[in-house]
């Protein structure tokens, strides 16, 4: 647990929570780039929110097929081209966004369901339940989630929620780990053996009093881990592993592309170009609240 600022000690409840609110305000925007990844996020959510309007031809994100108008280079009529079967890339790389914030969504909501809970009560309870925890987590975290993923899916088979279920199998141990050492150097904190001392069960003292504590370090993991998993999300789809034709991933958009990428090299550039923009969004972001979390900054 952080230090009290000797700054807020002395000011009523209600002004030290908003003195500090204004701090860490403060060390958000300090940070222009943290700014400008929150922008970028909020564009992306924004496009797959809105995908079905703004996309000039919502249609091609289905199995709509138009020869007539396969692989054009980028021009006004399609800012982005289009495809070898004739569908509009910028529309279809809009709806993919979709594809791609459910994907983070649903990945990183199950992981830290799972990851949180088992860190808590590794980190809390300790003993036997710690030590068979912990080992399950070595055992995960020596397999690369890439290669954790593609064996489940194997398992699984190859769609959407099969990759979906595949990433969160392979991500929850991050959180395990993160939570674990967190609860182990909170649960020494004074409002933690008060709580003890009042006879608390230890579900409420973790939930209520611990959990609350850790929440910053978890929120920061998990804006960075968006894009990783983005990431991950798309090699799936680029292997056959993941979203399937016609559903408009960018993974697999750029496996649609990859052959002949010399001469039709806006197929698989400019859904590159959407995952790289994605990416380097959350990145930032996380950057930024890391920075606005970090007591240590002076201001």
């Amino acid at each position: 647990m952080a230090l009290i600022d000797p700054v807020l000690a002395g000011l009523p409840v209600t002004d030290a929570k908003q003195e500090r609110w204004r701090k860490t305000y403060i060390r958000f925007t300090s940070n222009t780039l943290s700014i400008v990844g929150l922008l970028m996020v909020l564009s992306v959510v924004f496009c797959a929110i809105f995908a079905p309007w703004i996309a000039p031809y919502p249609q091609d994100a289905g199995d709509t097929i138009r020869f007539d108008s396969a692989s054009e280079s980028p021009s006004v009529d399609h800012l982005m081209g289009t495809d070898s079967l004739g569908r509009d890339i910028l529309s279809r790389s809009l709806f993919g966004a979709r594809i791609s914030l459910m994907m983070a969504g649903v990945v990183l909501g199950g992981a830290i369901t799972i990851g949180v809970t088992t860190g808590l009560i590794a980190g809390y309870v300790g003993g036997w339940p710690n030590a068979i925890i912990m080992r399950i987590t070595d055992v995960f975290l020596s397999v690369p989630p890439i290669l954790l993923a593609l064996a489940v899916t194997a398992v699984l088979g190859a769609n959407l929620w099969n990759a979906m279920i595949a990433i969160t199998f392979a991500w929850w141990p991050w959180y395990t780990r993160l939570v674990q050492g967190e609860v182990l150097s909170v649960k020494q904190e004074e409002f933690v053996e008060a709580s003890e001392s009042l006879g608390a069960s230890w579900i409420r003292v973790t939930f209520r009093e611990i959990l609350p504590n850790i929440v910053s370090p978890i929120t920061v993991k998990a804006t960075l881990d968006c894009g990783f998993v983005i990431l991950v999300g798309a090699g799936l789809a680029f292997l056959g592993l993941g979203a399937q034709p016609p559903t408009p991933d960018w993974g697999a958009m750029i496996a649609q592309g990859r052959g002949n990428v010399t001469n039709d090299w806006w197929i698989a550039t400019m859904p590159g170009l959407a995952i790289s923009f994605t990416v380097l969004g959350f990145n930032l972001l996380g950057d930024g609240l890391r920075d606005m979390f970090d007591v240590d900054v002076q201001l």
